[in-house]
């Protein structure tokens, strides 16, 4: 795995007319300034889980790049890709936690100020680490709406030469366009998969894989998974529009309480199908993961493979895969001091 220094490329950027389009060729330009930061992930085989599930399954290993998760790839994209203006007023985003990472990762990489918003119920793991990649954190309220919103309020507050930091949504496209390169490396890596199962919560790894799936193996099947307590983009995805649910589950990274407006019409033309899993399946899908594939995932990590266990979507009568390899993407390793102890008393 490559290491990078906290320097980045100031080449003068304005301000794009339009937002990045989300197209297979942004993604190839995409993977173009992530490979040049970013070492390619293994694809492995574990045939220790395969007999586990039943199956033969491929994992994504995305928790071994720096900040432990995919989402780092959305930053050093987003590095690559702010305009002057952003680099000298600085950023602010909310998160529980990879997706601060992310964005503290593109600040250093850019070196410009960040300011990180975070609910009370981020893990504190993450809030040190954003902490430690010399990020701002400010923790502000119980639940990632009531973060956002102190977010959006500190980004509308000039400084004092006049300067408002930028917001950096969690869908921005430079960020999706950043996590679409695992998927690209997934797809080149296995051009012959049947199935890929995706962990969902604003839904930007799901939209990657539809972008790239349905340019390099049309024929695969992309499988959302998210958690029953946290179940408002599935609740969007049936209903077809931007809905809201409670968001209580135990795997931070899947906390959303709400479907995303950008995220949503690319995940309504291409998810095969959209599975809820319980937090406790996610535990024991991390615990498989822990005890035939060598891998500590946190709960978003693990919530693939819970789908995978707990769906019969990419599966044949008799419980094998029917029509060729499913692979399932390990996105996080960023696992919280609690999420270590379930696993071990299990």
């Amino acid at each position: 795995m490559s290491t990078t220094t906290a320097t980045h490329d100031r080449s003068t950027t304005q301000a794009p007319a339009v937002e990045p389009p989300l197209t297979f060729e942004a993604v190839v330009a995409a993977g173009e300034v992530v490979g040049r930061h970013l070492a390619p992930t293994p694809l492995g085989a574990h045939p220790l889980l395969d007999r586990a599930v039943g199956t033969a399954v491929l994992v994504k290993h995305e928790h071994v790049l720096p900040t432990g998760s995919f989402k780092v790839r959305g930053g050093v994209h987003l590095a690559a890709s702010l305009t002057d203006r952003e680099r000298s007023a600085g950023l602010v985003t909310c998160s529980t936690g990879n997706h601060a990472q992310s964005v503290a990762y593109a600040a250093r990489l850019a070196g410009c100020a960040v300011t990180v918003v975070m609910p009370a119920s981020a893990p504190q793991v993450k809030r040190d680490a954003v902490d430690a990649l010399g990020a701002r954190v400010v923790v502000h309220g119980e639940s990632l709406d009531q973060a956002a919103a102190h977010a959006r309020r500190l980004a509308g507050a000039a400084d004092a030469a006049g300067a408002a930091p930028a917001y950096v949504d969690t869908t921005d496209p430079r960020i999706i366009l950043g996590h679409a390169t695992a998927y690209l490396e997934l797809f080149r890596q296995a051009p012959d998969l049947a199935t890929v199962l995706v962990p969902v919560g604003s839904g930007t790894g799901a939209v990657g894989a539809c972008l790239v799936r349905d340019a390099l193996a049309p024929g695969c099947r992309v499988v959302g998974v998210q958690s029953s307590a946290a179940p408002a983009v599935h609740r969007s995805w049936r209903a077809g529009r931007v809905e809201s649910a409670p968001a209580t589950t135990r795997a931070s990274g899947l906390a959303t309480a709400s479907g995303y407006p950008r995220t949503l019409p690319v995940l309504l033309r291409g998810l095969q199908d959209f599975v809820l899993v319980s937090d406790d399946e996610i535990d024991a899908a991390a615990r498989l993961l822990a005890t035939t594939a060598h891998t500590l995932a946190e709960g978003a990590g693990a919530a693939a493979l819970a789908g995978l266990v707990a769906s019969p979507v990419s599966r044949s009568a008799d419980g094998s895969v029917a029509d060729g390899p499913v692979a399932v993407v390990c996105t996080g390793g960023n696992a919280s001091v609690d999420e270590i102890a379930r696993l071990a008393a299990g």
